[in-house]
């Protein structure tokens, strides 16, 4: 019979290939016991019911906000991989994902309610109110044992101790949690009071639960008063807090956004009071100045008097040099009206006119025989040089034109004629007619 023999290593790396591809990955839920937590950061525990348990094995890259709070007993809902521990053979889960047993359904839930009340509308931003600048009396509703009061109460002294505290103590978990916190919100709106804080410590979903409860959430929103909620830590979020007018992560962070700086608050008084002290001063400085002025500016009515007799005479002696100064421009333009009407007299004017015929004659005559002579000149040399240039000067000189007679062409080498053509001699005097009897052609 053949045998298949393996190594140790060998089969449970096989089998634990199988069972992962087998199972791939699985849900389970029980009770959590032999809890490890070394210093590596990992988490190793088993998975009971009544009857089996699994060995689990939790790695500390797979982050989940429940690790802190896991201990002996803890029942949980978790899902992973079946695998199989080769040094050991042991056959374990790898956890990828890890929540308290009955959380899922809370979850759901949770995301149900909130849904129905963001599509009513209790959740739109735009119906918040805003927070006073100066809270004189703030309502806190909280249990009055939880660390969440304390809390509160030690921020407002903090930051500012005029604030009057109205506490409304209430049970912040379990079944009565959410009556009594909406009763107490309904309460609050009888009240004179400028702000509310609703607050509670950190805990898991269920701890929260009554913050989720849909007359908690409405009584939130129908409160007549800016509500300011701060539950759980930073990471928790309830529907009250969508509800609220302004969500604070913490019950600290909520005393704070409703209560200003003391400190601050006196730097900015002081302040104040400085820059209202800088411009008294300046008020005063600019009165004391106008005040100064005005007394300068205010003099007796003699004194007024003297100075407008004053004026008075100065305007007389201007008066007196503007007369004096128009009657002599007066005497000077009279002058010269006089000299130009002597100079525009008709006698005068004639006299000058018959000068200037007189001269412009002469001055015509001259011009007219330069002209002439100068025309004179430039007909006599354009004579000459048409003598020169004209062709009978050159038949002058024995020179002679020959044409033929019928077509009257200007013959310029004897090897255009044919001995019979009849040619035309044209002589400086006259005229010859002829006959060619030879042809006789040089060439150069």
């Amino acid at each position: 019979m053949d045998r298949t023999i393996y190594r140790v290593s060998e089969f449970t790396r096989e089998a634990r290939d199988l069972l992962e591809t087998h199972f791939g990955t699985v849900w389970l839920t029980g009770e959590i016991s032999n809890l490890a937590t070394p210093a590596s950061g990992h988490i190793y525990f088993s998975l009971k019911d009544e009857n089996a348990q699994i060995r689990c094995a939790m790695f500390r890259s797979r982050r989940s906000p429940y690790r802190s709070r896991l201990k002996n007993g803890t029942e949980v809902l978790l899902s992973g991989t079946v695998s199989i521990y080769e040094a050991r053979g042991d056959f374990q889960l790898i956890v990828d994902y890890l929540e308290p047993a009955g959380e899922g359904e809370l979850r759901r839930r949770f995301e149900l309610l909130k849904e129905q009340l963001q599509a009513e509308g209790l959740f739109d931003p735009n119906k918040r109110r805003l927070l006073p600048d100066l809270a004189a009396r703030v309502a806190v509703i909280t249990s009055s044992g939880g660390a969440a009061l304390q809390d509160i109460l030690a921020t407002l002294e903090r930051r500012f101790p005029l604030t009057d505290v109205l506490l409304f103590p209430v049970t912040v978990q379990g079944d009565r949690a959410a009556p009594q916190i909406a009763h107490a919100l309904q309460t609050v709106s009888k009240k004179q009071c400028d702000v509310v804080i609703l607050a509670r410590g950190g805990g898991s979903l269920e701890d929260l639960w009554a913050f989720n409860e849909e007359g908690v959430v409405r009584a939130v929103r129908n409160c007549q008063v800016p509500v300011v909620t701060g539950v759980g830590h930073e990471t928790d979020f309830t529907l009250a807090d969508f509800a609220a007018d302004f969500r604070c992560a913490t019950p600290t962070a909520a005393a704070e956004s409703v209560s200003p700086d003391a400190g601050a608050l006196l730097r900015l008084i002081d302040g104040c009071a400085e820059r209202l002290e800088t411009t008294l001063a300046y008020q005063l400085r600019t009165s004391a100045q106008r005040l100064d002025g005005a007394a300068v500016r205010l003099r007796h009515p003699s004194e007024r008097m003297l100075l407008q007799v004053e004026k008075l005479e100065r305007l007389v002696e201007r008066l007196r040099l503007g007369w004096r100064f128009r009657f002599q421009k007066q005497r000077e333009q009279t002058a010269r009206n006089a000299q130009q009407l002597q100079l525009t007299s008709p006698l005068v004017r004639l006299i000058n006119f018959s000068t200037r015929i007189k001269t412009c004659r002469t001055l015509l005559t001259e011009r007219l025989n330069r002209r002439l002579t100068q025309r004179v000149q430039e007909l006599t040399g354009l004579e000459s040089q048409l003598k020169a240039l004209s062709p009978l000067a050159t038949l002058g000189r024995g020179f002679a034109i020959v044409q033929l007679e019928e077509e009257g062409k200007i013959v310029h080498s004897a090897s255009t004629l044919q001995p019979g053509d009849s040619i035309v001699a044209r002589f400086a005097r006259g005229r010859a007619h002829a006959k060619v009897k030879t042809v006789e052609s040089t060439e150069d």
